[in-house]
């Protein structure tokens, strides 16, 4: 298999990573070709490739910090900062910090312990202590309500289970579109779970662009083609679970979701 084809292979789900890790598509996408573009200019970068997802990840954990580092030292000694930069420092506020990059790339992305150390350049048992660190913070996080949709009723009973037993409360469940427009006539949630698929053959992007519409709020898409939906060439979701999937996965992107509190753009 060519370099090309190695990158490629992977390339779907480093975007559902930075995607999760920035709370947004434009600048997890925007994360993924800049780190593209430091593979190319560095003919040994490049040459590390071969080694799979373990690499290309690093890669892209390296520009991540690095371009945080530059806009955190240059907005440091600033003595006045005017209303733009203002606001560019309070979402610098609400960068992922690492023990969520840690919780993310052992749980959404499958990584050991170990191979997240790798990635984050640090030991092993410093990628534990920061995932325990991780999970801690969601147990003490602030209940919302959240609306589940998906016309697979075993699915839908596991993630009330899931959502309830996270101390979030159930807004509603629906199988289809119009369902879901339904509950949110009635009541606000404050998360969505989402399947793409729907019984009657509607879609349930259809169903969150309805959703969005009215107002924003964060949503997770549960499928089991997630790759189909990580292309970057088009408006696309920022949070995907892959169906089989883990409570733990879930609990984590419920989480990060909740962290940024939104699906639109940063």
């Amino acid at each position: 298999m060519s370099l090309g084809q190695h990158v490629a292979e992977n390339l779907p789900f480093l975007r559902r990573y930075a995607r999760a890790l920035t709370g947004s598509q434009q600048t997890g996408d925007a994360f993924v070709r800049a780190t593209l573009e430091a593979v190319l200019a560095d003919e040994e970068l490049k040459s590390t490739l071969d080694g799979g997802r373990i690499p290309l990840y690093r890669a892209f954990n390296s520009v991540w910090s690095s371009a945080f580092l530059d806009i955190g030292a240059a907005g440091d000694g600033a003595a006045q900062i005017g209303e733009h930069e203002a606001g560019a420092q309070a979402r610098l506020g609400a960068i992922t910090p690492l023990n969520r990059q840690a919780l993310l790339l052992t749980t959404l992305e499958d990584f050991t312990a170990a191979q997240a150390a790798q990635i984050m350049e640090l030991e092993p048992h410093q990628v534990e202590t920061l995932v325990a660190e991780a999970v801690s913070e969601i147990d003490s996080e602030q209940a919302t309500s959240v609306l589940i949709i998906e016309d697979e009723p075993l699915i839908s009973m596991q993630l009330e289970d899931l959502v309830s037993a996270l101390g979030h409360e159930i807004c509603g469940t629906a199988a289809t579109r119009k369902q879901a427009m339904e509950i949110v006539a009635e009541k606000r949630p404050g998360l969505v779970l989402a399947d793409i698929q729907l019984a009657d053959g509607s879609s349930g992007l259809d169903a969150v662009d309805d959703i969005l519409a009215i107002g924003s709020v964060p949503v997770i898409f549960i499928t089991a083609y997630p790759e189909r939906l990580l292309t970057g060439d088009r408006p696309e979701p920022t949070y995907l679970v892959t169906k089989p999937f883990q409570e733990k996965t879930v609990r984590t992107a419920i989480s990060q979701a909740l962290f940024f509190g939104s699906s639109r753009p940063l």
